[in-house]
């Protein structure tokens, strides 16, 4: 690889220019809605798929104006994408009007209790009449505002902090920020004309999702604009044969997603995680289900002639939550000791000896560091505050224990992992922020909607690495964080109002999320409930908690751990087990196809470079069932508008 020196500029220049909003503006306004529209139909996300569209667009224009896209412009309309290419923050406000109405919150008992700063009250006609132009959504709508700026200048400052805690005065090496340049680094090449085979690969998988998404997508939304249900070829979002298996094989889950991303997913994931993911999926869900049942009595919810989802709701509480608990304190406890581990061997190496502190570099965009943490601080405080407010009779000494504490030593930590192996160990303790909750005292369901301040934002300092390689100033970033907040909010609030005025979110209209909404539903309704005094869900939900079954999990899990180091087997191949046990087999079972077959296939048909043709193909293909998408979401909005001035 070429020295670092050779792949950037001599001087820091700026990123931010007219460009960054116009590509920023173009996502929002053209591919946003098309994100929003294709989670609710299919469930797939356009987020690598808007980046690479507006990128190329972009490069194409400057060639066709003689103009060559500096790779500082090219990251920076890369940032100001990737946080426009999703729903947006109304998307988790959505499913929130859709909970307080469903049945799962009636059931619970919930209805009535879930708190009037995070959605309208049911029966409002604000609900009602699918619209967030009445008076009960300014609250909601203002917290949204307010934790979002306070986010983003949280995650900033910190970051910031650690970035030069970490580069400047501890000189880590940041060993995987030089690599992952290198994609801004092709794209500055293809704006200078310098390569043409990543557009091929990208262009060919582009048609494949233009293909396959007129199938997918365009015809079940067209035909949804004029008949009750729409007609689908292809089924949406999955195959299912959970029900008739249950017949002979009790409580076995199994069937396959529709989605072509899934299956080129496998193409792009490391291969032993992905046969991880099959392995752990399969052999919990649909082996060892029915052997479970057949003999304990763990299973006990479970009815015959259960599809997917309930079954998936039912073993989950009474077996399979117990399982994932003492998994994650098995992956908690081995990252910790990995850490110490590759701490000591980088001290034992020299990698850690601290250096007198650099002066700041010139041009680069740095401030004082004690200004950083006076902005961190007033943003934390300012969530902390927001907590104390919206719930005032919650334990103030909770988010400031997350917010002061845990958020700065989760993200020292990440950043620290960043800068000695590349990548961050993600050292979170499973369901802390749940059993914090239970434990804490607190009775009501408020506190389940307040901005608890617990993050980690070792990827923020990362991101400062990049940035230096690319000798990009840091000002750049800010203004862009900025700029994208204001369209992302603005965007986000117009495209799910018009969608949600087309048709109520869930229907039939949006087949993902009416079939995937209600076990969310489910689960949130169980945990929101073991914090409420009588509730029949909080003796459901503890009691499904087995305290022998995690302890024996995590005791099974760290004794696999140590047999797969001993024998030197892939670890990712053990975490792969473990991140597969809560998956549906709907979502393992095609990524381990396109793992085998990529692997055993094309692999040895192509090459050593079919690695590194995938991601281009997988983003392609993003882009092009994107595009179906937009045209699909185009023609709908283009309709119902229509449609409501004649009648």
């Amino acid at each position: 690889m070429e020295n670092q020196n050779q792949l950037t500029p001599e001087r820091f220049e700026n990123g931010f220019n007219a460009k960054a909003p116009i590509a920023a503006l173009f996502v929002g306004f053209i591919m946003m809605p098309a994100a929003i529209y294709m989670g609710l139909i299919a469930g797939t996300s356009l987020g690598p798929a808007a980046q690479w569209v507006t990128l190329i667009l972009f490069i194409e224009i400057a060639k066709r104006s003689f103009i060559t896209l500096k790779r500082q412009e090219i990251y920076i309309i890369l940032l100001a994408t990737a946080a426009l290419a999703g729903g947006g923050a109304f998307g988790p406000v959505m499913y929130n009007q859709y909970f307080i109405q469903s049945p799962y919150a009636k059931a619970f008992g919930l209805t009535d209790l879930i708190p009037r700063f995070a959605v309208p009250p049911a029966g409002s006609p604000a609900l009602l009449q699918r619209t967030f132009f009445h008076s009960d959504w300014v609250k909601p709508i203002a917290i949204l505002v307010t934790t979002s700026t306070l986010h983003l200048l949280n995650s900033l400052t910190l970051g910031y902090i650690f970035f030069r805690v970490t580069s400047d005065f501890e000189r880590l090496e940041f060993p995987m920020a030089p690599v992952q340049t290198q994609g801004v680094l092709a794209l500055a090449d293809l704006a200078a004309k310098k390569d043409t085979q990543r557009w091929r690969i990208f262009t060919i998988g582009a048609m494949l999702g233009v293909i396959y998404g007129a199938f997918y997508v365009f015809i079940p939304t067209i035909t949804g604009l004029t008949m009750s249900k729409p007609f689908m070829l292809i089924p949406i979002p999955f195959v299912d044969f959970t029900s008739q298996l249950g017949s002979r094989f009790p409580a076995a889950i199994f069937g396959m997603v529709t989605d072509l991303g899934s299956f080129l997913i496998g193409f792009v994931l490391p291969f032993w995680v992905v046969v991880g993911h099959f392995i752990g999926s399969v052999g919990a869900k649909t082996i060892a289900n029915p052997l479970i049942y057949k003999h304990t009595d763990f299973l006990k919810t479970w009815q015959p002639g259960m599809g997917a989802i309930p079954a998936s709701v039912s073993t989950t509480i009474d077996f399979w939550v117990s399982v994932t608990i003492g998994t994650g304190l098995a992956v908690f406890v081995i990252s910790i000791i990995s850490i110490f581990i590759r701490l000591r061997s980088a001290r034992g190496k020299g990698h850690l000896e601290k250096t007198a502190a650099p002066a700041v570099v010139a041009d680069r965009g740095d401030y004082p560091i004690w200004i950083a943490i006076g902005l961190w601080f007033f943003a934390t405080l300012a969530y902390v505050l927001l907590v104390r407010y919206l719930v005032p009779d919650f334990p103030i000494w909770i988010p400031v224990s997350f917010g002061f504490l845990l958020t700065p030593a989760l993200t020292y930590i990440s950043a620290r992992m960043y800068g000695i192996t590349g990548v961050s160990d993600q050292t979170s303790f499973p369901y802390l922020i749940e059993g914090t909750y239970i434990l804490s005292g607190y009775r009501g369901a408020a506190i389940w909607y307040a901005p608890l301040p617990y993050f980690n934002h070792g990827g923020i300092a990362q991101g400062f690495k990049q940035m230096e390689i690319l000798k990009i100033r840091f000002t750049s970033w800010y203004k862009t964080a900025a700029m994208t907040l204001g369209i992302m909010l603005f965007c986000s609030f117009t495209f799910w109002s018009i969608i949600w005025r087309m048709a109520p979110i869930p229907s039939t209209i949006y087949p993902y999320v009416q079939r995937m909404w209600p076990q969310q539903a489910m689960m949130q309704a169980l945990w929101i409930s073991s914090t409420v005094e009588s509730s029949v869900g909080r003796s459901f939900l503890l009691g499904g908690l087995k305290k022998a079954v995690i302890g024996w999990t995590f005791l099974t899990s760290l004794g696999l751990a140590g047999i797969f180091s001993l024998v030197k087997w892939p670890m990712a191949l053990f975490y792969g087990i473990l991140g597969g046990i809560p998956m549906l087999p709907h979502n393992a079972v095609p990524m381990f196809l396109g793992g085998m077959i990529g692997r055993y296939f094309f692999a040895r048909r192509i090459g050593p470079g079919w690695r590194n043709m995938t991601p281009l193909l997988t983003a392609g293909y993003g882009c092009g069932i994107g595009l179906a998408g937009a045209a699909s979401v185009a023609i709908a909005l283009i309709a119902k508008t229509v449609f409501q001035l004649v009648f």
